[in-house]
């Protein structure tokens, strides 16, 4: 992942100003021949360096900025249950028993999760609980029906149905007509487990460097080639895992996995304002352009929800996102903003996770869409497990049909763009 560097702060997060200086690692420093190459060092390429080195496999793993820099140490922190998807919207799609094993399969990512970082003594700010509410009235029925269905269909008895009085008392806010709560899954500082991630890899014997950016794969030999200004990597496998930041490195994925800008806002600690999420939950609405809110440990109002769909960044997002943060919470117009950072989230066409082999033994995962703290997580421990021979849990995510943008190359971006700023003019009406 790309060093990204906000044009409003400086590109300095609260996450990186509560954690202060991060751990250095150095660059690569000539080629090398392992087992297995990875590039990116965001969470799915640091759990599959972690758990490739643990199981005695020789890994390289190359980062073109510094680890956090990318998505990995930028994101809204919440960790969600589940797809992207709901369960029942998922399953029209592809059936009750393929999204039940998806289903499943996150939970298994929420578990991995804690226990990955309760075993290597990470804290990575947990707390409890999770909302998602909606934006326009009318939706009582359907909010109702996925808590029903949770727990019914899908074994998961956590989330419970608000009404309109109950999601404003939770909230503090009037301005949403329903939603659900999830008491089974929560948010975390996404920076501090990526230290503690990368700290954790490199313990294992894994070789991860910092500051140097792949430029190019070929393959010869029955070998693959990764190639970057301080040495080349040759090896049996290759992970891509850059997400977002892929840029022209790797085609099939560039026309896959599509990079969209998003924004997040801190405010001083809200003392002054214990109405807002007084239980501390993390929050997501149900705008095409979701806007997404929490309260940090020390009482921190963590605003996101300005999303860009091109190369170019916004000239005042910090005045845009307090906008939206006025109109949630009338009473924060006078309200500080102390940082406002961004980074690219790569999203899908179905909002689907990306899993596929783009050349003989060169594997692509990323597309998290938005809800990759848990998944990409799990899928750097699942690449690892395949490689090793423990098991194929990955087919299940490389068997989801995930078709190319359209428009090309040239295209694509331009027709997103038209796209969603549509569906966001119609969030607006």
């Amino acid at each position: 992942m790309d060093s990204w560097q906000s044009p409003i702060a400086p590109g300095i997060s609260w996450y990186q100003a509560s954690v202060g200086e991060r751990p250095a690692y150095p660059a690569l420093d000539g080629s090398r021949t392992v087992d297995v190459a990875i590039i990116g060092g965001g969470y799915t390429g640091l759990q599959a360096a972690y758990n490739l080195a643990k199981a005695g496999v020789s890994v390289a793993l190359i980062e073109a900025g510094r680890f956090g820099d990318g998505a990995s140490g930028r994101n809204g922190g919440q960790m969600g249950t589940g797809q992207r998807w709901w369960p029942e919207e998922l399953e029209q799609e592809i059936g009750y028993e393929r999204s039940k094993i998806l289903f499943d399969m996150a939970e298994n990512a929420k578990r991995h999760l804690h226990d990955f970082a309760g075993t290597h003594g990470i804290d990575m700010d947990y707390m409890p609980g999770q909302m998602n509410v909606s934006h326009k009235p009318g939706h009582d029925k359907d909010y109702r029906a996925n808590a029903e269905i949770a727990a019914e269909r899908y074994g998961y008895p956590h989330i419970t149905f608000m009404d309109a009085r109950e999601t404003a008392e939770r909230l503090g806010t009037t301005g949403y007509y329903c939603g659900v709560r999830d008491v089974g899954t929560g948010h975390i500082h996404p920076l501090k487990l990526l230290v503690g991630l990368a700290r954790v890899a490199s313990d294992a014997g894994a070789g991860i460097f910092e500051m140097t950016k792949a430029t190019a794969i070929r393959q010869a030999g029955g070998k693959t080639m990764v190639e970057t200004p301080r040495g080349t990597l040759i090896a049996e496998r290759v992970l891509v895992a850059t997400n977002a930041y892929i840029g022209d490195l790797e085609p099939v994925t560039a026309a896959h996995v599509m990079p969209i800008g998003s924004f997040i806002a801190a405010t001083p600690p809200l003392d002054d304002f214990p109405h807002v999420i007084p239980g501390g939950e993390a929050v997501a609405d149900s705008r095409f352009v979701v806007r997404y809110f929490r309260k940090s440990r020390d009482n921190r109002l963590l605003f996101g929800g300005r999303e860009v769909y091109s190369s170019r960044d916004p000239a005042d997002t910090a005045n845009a996102i307090r906008r939206q943060i006025v109109a949630t919470y009338p009473a924060l117009k006078d309200v500080e903003i102390t940082h406002v950072w961004g980074g690219n989230v790569g999203i899908t066409m179905p909002r689907q996770p990306f899993v596929r082999e783009v050349m003989p033994g060169v594997t692509s995962i990323g597309g998290y869409s938005g809800h990759g703290v848990m998944l990409s997580n799990y899928c750097g421990k699942l690449y690892a497990d395949m490689v090793t021979g423990k098991a194929t849990d990955l087919d299940h995510l490389a068997a989801l049909k995930i078709p190319a943008f359209p428009g090309g190359r040239h295209m694509r971006t331009p027709l997103l763009f038209l796209a969603l700023t549509w569906f966001a003019l119609r969030d607006r009406l």
